[in-house]
């Protein structure tokens, strides 16, 4: 039993992770205002807006030594500019998903992050599979297979979305960085790309064609750190399995907005494919319930005579 100190942590953590899972729920909604913006503007606001809002948090809480020592380890350092590659190749192909159409392509994607992660905890961390974690992979990876039979092409937006969030994930649990450094580190490191990139761009299309745009491509920076910032606090308070299950608030909003608000089509190769998905997270979430359970005591011995 949890003491109630213990009880408002895990209930503040909850909330601080559904709020941050809500959010990238209904980002497409977001983009979707900025419809009218190339991509690459729009990536590239994000990433120096981003970075602005970083600094002012590393400011107010002085922690500006701890970016730089940050960038003084060569490791570190290496580590981060790569998962700045990562999670900046998967931001554009997120915003161009949904501002194409692939909505659904996009949740996919995301309900299948998990389990990827799983698959590269065991190739690249020796992490075995318990045997539901095997069971959901098979049957996630069946369902990615159905899909590609009936497209006649392999879903690449779902799958390299999963793969690059699940590297970039990877390669982040090694850089031994906070997550707000690391976040400012990463934002930093791409922020002179992103501005490089604006001042090519005509300047009637660098801040959108509205004042509207304008503010809303300015928002962006806080509009991606503030999840992730959620995230990790929730992620700080609360069991890795009850993190494993509310994570798929953020796809299931996704593939709502799809459907009911974008009119993406949903046929009954996508109910299927989708069918195995959930089967394989709840197979995925039941294995964290059941790792989470105290061991049964084992019954005492029946003494013979």
């Amino acid at each position: 039993m949890q003491n109630p100190t213990e009880r408002a942590s895990t209930l503040a953590g909850g909330a601080y992770a559904f709020g941050a899972y809500l959010i990238w729920g209904f980002f497409p909604a977001y983009w979707k205002l900025l419809g009218g913006v190339a991509p690459g503007v729009i990536i590239a606001h994000r990433i120096a807006w981003s970075f602005v809002f970083v600094a002012g948090l590393l400011t107010l809480g002085r922690r500006w030594p701890e970016l730089l020592a940050a960038l003084r380890r060569r490791r570190t350092l290496g580590l981060l500019a790569l998962t700045t590659s990562l999670i900046s190749c998967n931001w554009l192909l997120f915003i161009w998903a949904v501002n194409t159409g692939h909505v659904t392509e996009a949740s996919l994607g995301y309900y299948i992050n998990p389990l990827v992660n799983v698959l590269l905890a065991r190739l690249f961390l020796g992490e075995r599979l318990r045997p539901l974690q095997l069971a959901a992979v098979v049957v996630a990876f069946a369902g990615v297979g159905w899909l590609a039979l009936g497209l006649g092409v392999v879903p690449w937006v779902s799958l390299t979305l999963a793969s690059t969030f699940g590297l970039y994930g990877l390669l982040r649990k090694r850089a031994s960085v906070e997550s707000l450094t690391g976040l400012a580190v990463e934002t930093g490191l791409a922020t002179p790309v992103a501005v490089a990139w604006l001042l090519l761009v005509p300047a009637s299309g660098a801040f959108g064609s509205t004042q509207g745009e304008a503010l809303l491509l300015v928002g962006a920076g806080a509009a991606t750190a503030i999840p992730l910032l959620w995230f990790a606090t929730g992620a700080r308070r609360l069991r890795y399995s009850t993190m494993g299950i509310i994570q798929y608030v953020a796809p299931t909003c996704q593939l709502g907005l799809a459907v009911l608000a974008y009119g993406e089509p949903f046929t009954e190769r996508h109910a299927v494919t989708f069918g195995l998905i959930w089967t394989a997270v709840a197979l995925y979430a039941a294995d964290g319930l059941l790792a989470r359970r105290p061991p049964v005591p084992a019954a005492p011995p029946v003494l013979r005579t």
